[in-house]
């Protein structure tokens, strides 16, 4: 009878301790495996970031509102008004003043044609000079307009307008120069320079200088 090899047996102290559950205790359910924690869950040990801001506006989903169409300039109040200029001087020294500001529209390219000079006190030598000859011969220079006019206050109102007028302020009647220069300003198309002491002319103009 042919001899059955047998199976060989392994020793129970090669095949390591054998781990019997106790009695009573199942066999653990293996865990599942955490998937990736949110932002909105903190690590232990760790503050949570907090509940989440508000996106700013731009990132809103809300559509931005249209940009407002820009606004127009403000009209000037009188746009025909002309620009007005003081020229700080004492009485004696205006007429001095209203000369050299005459010189620098000269220099400045200004038509002599252009500029009309009123005194409140005493006459231009050149206005005292040409009404010898005569009022005619000196009013026909003016309406000639090819220089530059000089006039005493009380004949405001018969010189015509011109682009720029200078105004020597070198009396101190204050009534003259509250009458004469809102009429220099009527006169004045652009520019109304006036020589004098401030106080007075702004009080004369309403402050409106």
């Amino acid at each position: 009878m042919p001899l059955i090899s047998e199976e060989p047996q392994i020793p129970e102290s090669a095949q390591g301790p054998r781990v019997t559950p106790a009695a009573g205790r199942t066999t653990p359910t293996p865990r599942p495996v955490p998937g990736p924690r949110s932002a909105a869950t903190p690590r232990p040990g760790r503050p949570g970031p907090g509940p989440a801001r508000p996106a700013p506006p731009a990132q809103r989903a809300h559509p931005a509102p249209a940009a407002p169409a820009p606004a127009r300039p403000k009209p000037a109040e009188n746009p025909s008004a002309p620009q007005i200029q003081l020229i700080p001087a004492p009485v004696a020294g205006a007429l001095d003043a209203a000369e050299e500001a005459v010189d620098l529209l000269l220099e400045s390219g200004r038509a002599p044609g252009d500029i009309l000079v009123l005194t409140t006190g005493e006459q231009h030598p050149w206005a005292a000079h040409e009404l010898s000859f005569g009022e005619a011969a000196y009013w026909a220079q003016h309406d000639a307009s090819d220089d530059v006019f000089f006039a005493d206050v009380s004949a405001a109102d018969r010189a015509g307008a011109r682009p720029v007028v200078v105004v020597a302020v070198n009396g101190d009647a204050d009534p003259t120069v509250a009458r004469t220069l809102p009429v220099a300003r009527d006169r004045a198309g652009t520019l109304l320079i006036v020589c004098g002491d401030p106080q007075t002319i702004n009080s004369a103009l309403g402050a409106g200088v």
